[in-house]
């Protein structure tokens, strides 16, 4: 099983924890800091598997749109994006809980050409105000034919978002572009025309989803 590098310190220092609460209930003999011990080594485990790194493969294309998270898509509608786009797009909405993956991919192969982090608030990131209001980062990819824009979105929990993307850089789809630490969002949107394949309420997978089809 493979770890996202971030949580590898968290790992560590949740491991230690659990090492020494189990020393203590050795030397102390007590039933009571062995149960202790144990909740301890359950958090330990629980925090490896929430920073979890597996690898991903799928169907690709230039004409495709694959899922940057995995989680639930909570919303699909029609927005101005006048950041990057500048102008109308489909926007697909992802809602990551603290038990999915919470890896990020690229949607498609292309340049980044826009890198932008806005510090803003910490509302519940399936709120449709979050995605104005909360603090993100957004990340414009430049295709071939097409602007697609991947914004990462903070929420009440995750308070910690980490994008690996740099200005003029050549991206791959499928490729790793960041984590949000412990439940939040991901929004990704594509250009009004394409036909959105995934449906509300879908379980996606990042990496692996196909969210749409780009307009020919």
């Amino acid at each position: 099983m493979n770890f996202a590098r971030e949580g590898l310190l968290f790992i560590a220092i949740a491991a230690v924890i659990a090492a020494g609460a189990f020393g203590f209930a050795i030397s102390r003999r007590s039933w009571g800091l062995w149960l202790f011990a144990f909740v301890l080594l359950l958090v330990a485990l629980w925090v490896a598997y929430f920073f979890r790194d597996p690898e991903r493969t799928g169907a690709r294309g230039q004409s495709l749109v694959v899922s940057p998270a995995d989680g639930k898509l909570i919303m699909i509608t029609e927005v101005d994006e006048p950041g990057f786009i500048h102008g109308r797009a489909i926007r697909l909405s992802i809602f990551m809980n603290v038990f999915n993956v919470h890896v990020n991919r690229y949607p498609v192969d292309g340049v980044v050409k826009y890198i932008h982090y806005n510090k803003g608030k910490f509302f519940n990131a399936a709120a449709e105000k979050s995605s104005l209001e909360n603090e993100q980062m957004s990340v414009g990819i430049e295709t071939p034919h097409y602007r697609i824009l991947v914004r990462q979105i903070a929420g009440l929990i995750a308070r910690r978002i980490v994008t690996y993307s740099k200005l003029a850089e050549t991206v791959k789809q499928g490729d790793r572009m960041g984590i949000i630490r412990f439940g939040s969002r991901v929004d990704v949107f594509i250009p009004t025309g394409s036909r959105v394949q995934a449906k509300l309420g879908d379980a996606t997978t990042a990496g692996v989803t196909v969210l749409a089809d780009l307009p020919k």
